[in-house]
């Protein structure tokens, strides 16, 4: 792993994200090495040659001389990095913000693959009713181990169940949905118990690492190719309308609160979470409005 230390002006940054106002990124690249990770577009800005989950920029940041200017906004850490990487253990850039910005009244949304979140609970309950999301797509360790070096599917479940036991509010970010590959409501069946929201978002398939998840289906899921092509060099969205049906029964079915492209903090009316559906995009939309 190639680490450097590197000093920013500031580590808030404002975002045009929907869910929040600014984002935080104690890390410039991310150890885990997810080969479907979208941040990978991220390179071209950081002067790296490097693989992506090869090297890490450490930020250090000059004090934040008025944490109480971000009252009742919203951050998210966590965007284009994951925040709490196995060096977030040595480094403690993450902690280190909490610390800064625990004596604000912002909206505090983490998002992360790993357990290590654990360690600094006392400083995020600070927080005016933060969100904790981990991220996953499988439960099968072994297709995780083949996609990515974060912490094994066991250790986030647990880490899940730790942080609602907590009463902190968490969900689940199923994400990227692999088609054929990832079963959503396998997961949802999972972690219905401990989690207030469950996040959907499929498989994008884009740029450098676009080869890369082809070769890896050609190779291990060779009876999944033509599916593939069809959706990601055919563009047939069939695939995504028939998986939104599927959900949509069982959510009736099971009395979950089923909706799409919604914001993702809706008062929950019923038990289980929330199941908010962020694959449905506006191309879909306007196919079903057609037939209707």
């Amino acid at each position: 792993m190639i680490i450097n230390k590197k000093d920013v002006k500031s580590i808030i940054s404002k975002s045009n994200l929907p869910i929040a106002g600014f984002t935080v990124n104690p890390y410039v690249g991310c150890s885990h090495g997810c080969k479907y990770c979208y941040a990978t577009f991220m390179k071209r800005f950081t002067g790296h040659n490097e693989e992506w989950g090869t090297f890490l920029d450490v930020k250090y940041w000059p004090e934040i001389k008025n944490p109480s200017k971000y009252d009742s906004k919203t951050i998210m850490i966590g965007s284009v990095t994951d925040a709490y990487n196995q060096y977030e253990e040595k480094y403690g850039r993450t902690r280190d913000f909490l610390k800064e910005m625990s004596v604000s009244k912002s909206n505090l949304i983490i998002i992360t693959k790993s357990d290590l979140v654990l360690r600094d609970i006392d400083l995020i309950s600070k927080f005016n009713d933060p969100l904790i999301v981990f991220s996953l797509n499988t439960l099968d360790e072994n297709f995780k181990n083949d996609m990515d070096n974060a912490p094994s599917i066991k250790r986030r479940l647990f880490a899940l169940k730790r942080v609602h036991e907590k009463g902190l509010r968490t969900a689940i970010f199923i994400s990227p949905i692999f088609p054929g590959i990832t079963d959503p409501i396998e997961i949802i069946e999972e972690v219905n118990d401990y989690t207030d929201y469950i996040w959907l978002e499929n498989l994008n398939l884009r740029g450098s690492y676009k080869n890369t998840i082809m070769k890896y289906v050609e190779e291990n899921y060779s009876e999944l190719l033509g599916l593939y092509h069809e959706i990601y060099y055919d563009n047939d969205m069939g695939y995504w309308k028939d998986l939104d049906e599927e959900i949509k029964e069982f959510s009736q079915k099971n009395n979950y609160h089923y909706v799409i492209d919604k914001e993702p903090f809706l008062k929950n009316p019923l038990d289980n979470p929330i199941i908010i559906n962020y694959f449905y995009h506006e191309k879909i939309r306007q196919s079903s409005k057609k037939k209707k």
